[in-house]
């Protein structure tokens, strides 16, 4: 079924999770005569935190600095996917965003006509299967950073005749009952942190297989701050502001200390969970990463939940790579099987390139491969779009409200100049620029990011066509960034 109107917009903004509510928020407080709508997949809003329903789903980051810098978070640090929920439609309330969210809308094309100065946006309705088209004259691009329909699981031998259950994180089913059951988690990133304690409270007993170790934080689920400031009884955006301006100290720390001394960074770590181990771990198989700190994502431990439940008997960790499936569960290249009655592939995501949807710019198609960021928020020969991406090592958030305020001077000086369209374009001065992978592997190297270098965007060797920089860096260059410079108006 196709509806044949077109309705035209001043902004499309693709995707309703946290960093599409921060664009719309920043929209309606800095241009609140401009028309737009929210695109959204799923039935609801959220994004990650829709899609992530395994139990125990929670932050990774601290929710100061995770909330947006408008929105006084108002809760322990460490924070339930639902809590984040509760505090996004709190968002779309106060400002009234609720009637420009299109649920179950789905982006399939994308196309730019520089004559009629306007992006085309082809639409499949995910409920009825109807086919919308719509214009608008800027793209806001807040899909996220993953595929959130086919997650990353590796192929392994004889899963076919595995007996039990499979399932991906990405992927619960809602009617999966493991109370009383042998689980196994492969992985030992962030999710199997979150899913080994809070499986571990009803299961009959959970292990963790993990090719290499992680880098683990037991951080507070409540800072000690917090504690120290309730009975105060300060204004939420006061508390807020301080444990804010604390995380980020703490951040500044790691990223500084990460780069300039990543031995001290290693021994920090081990020194604080080494106490909360089991007795006669051993630390150097199962806790010692082969890579250096920060060139991975530090997993937070909320108050050493994973280690207590190892402390307890109910948790343990094998480190082995897999060499088959059997009927009972999976062999590892030592011999042992290890039986299980539900194993979770916590085995990661696969990166998206703006929601794999097809981009055209007066017909031809474009190849993001071969295109270069301005910023880490637009794309070389890509007009009138702009991309929010926020950090993975510190709160995603963080970056998306720097990028939201530079995109906002952008379109000001779009009105100021009476252009119609704003591209990014090398300068003569970048003709012989040496272009760069999208993520220096020496700087930032998780499987799901080496995974997909060959898809995504490059980067230059200089500003202002760099990108995966540090809240440090970011959040005084972003804001001097020259909105003139490799951009061009027309």
């Amino acid at each position: 079924m196709t509806r044949t109107d077109r309705e035209h917009l001043d902004v499309l903004i693709v995707g309703a999770g946290v960093s599409g509510i921060g664009a719309a928020h920043h929209l309606r407080a800095r241009f609140p005569d401009r028309t737009f709508a929210i695109l959204e997949a799923q039935d609801a809003r959220g994004g990650t935190w829709w899609t992530h329903r395994f139990p125990g789903a929670r932050s990774d980051s601290d929710l100061f600095t995770y909330g947006y810098r408008h929105k006084p978070w108002v809760g322990p640090s460490i924070a339930a996917g639902g809590a984040i929920l509760d505090y996004l439609d709190e968002v779309i309330e106060e400002d009234d965003l609720a009637g420009h969210i299109r649920y179950h809308h789905r982006v399939t094309a994308l196309s730019w006509s520089s004559e009629e100065h306007r992006w085309t946006a082809e639409v499949t309705r995910t409920d009825t299967d109807e086919r919308v088209t719509l214009t608008a004259s800027f793209l806001w691009m807040c899909q996220g950073y993953y595929n959130h329909d086919e997650p990353y699981t590796p192929e392994w031998p004889g899963t076919d005749r595995y007996a039990g259950t499979i399932v991906h994180p990405q992927a619960w089913p809602a009617d999966l009952d493991h109370t009383g059951r042998r689980v196994l988690v492969i992985g030992s990133g962030a999710t199997a942190a979150t899913l080994v304690p809070a499986l571990a409270k009803s299961a009959d007993h959970v292990t963790m297989l993990q090719r290499s170790p992680s880098y683990w934080f037991p951080s507070p689920k409540v800072h000690e701050l917090a504690t120290m400031l309730e009975p105060l009884q300060l204004p939420p955006d006061w508390t807020h502001e301080i444990l804010r301006r604390q995380y980020t100290q703490q951040l500044d720390w790691l990223a500084a200390v990460g780069h300039e001394d990543p031995d001290q960074l290693h021994t920090f770590l081990m020194d604080a969970i080494t106490p909360l181990l089991p007795e006669g771990t051993d630390i150097e198989k199962h806790f010692t990463p082969r890579y250096r700190p920060w060139q991975q994502r530090i997993a937070i431990v909320p108050d050493g939940d994973l280690f207590e439940a190892m402390r307890d008997g109910r948790a343990s960790v094998v480190t082995d790579t897999i060499t088959e499936f059997t009927e009972e569960g999976v062999r590892v290249s030592s011999g042992e099987v290890l039986e299980a009655d539900v194993v979770v592939t916590a085995t990661g995501f696969d990166l998206s390139v703006f929601g794999d949807i097809p981009f055209a710019v007066d017909g031809e198609p474009v190849d993001f491969s071969q295109r270069v960021t301005w910023h880490g928020m637009m794309i070389s020969g890509v007009p009138n779009m702009a991309y929010a991406f926020g950090y993975f090592r510190h709160s995603w958030t963080l970056r998306v409200d720097l990028v939201n305020d530079v995109v906002a001077r952008i379109v000001e000086r779009m009105g100021e100049r009476g252009a119609r369209t704003v591209v990014p374009e090398l300068r003569p001065q970048d003709a012989d620029m040496e272009l760069r992978e999208w993520s220096d592997p020496e700087n930032f190297n998780p499987n799901y990011v080496l995974r997909s270098q060959d898809r995504m965007f490059k980067q230059g060797d200089r500003e202002p066509w760099t990108h995966m920089q540090e809240y440090a860096h970011d959040r005084t260059a972003l804001p001097e960034a020259d909105v003139d410079d490799g951009l061009s108006y027309r």
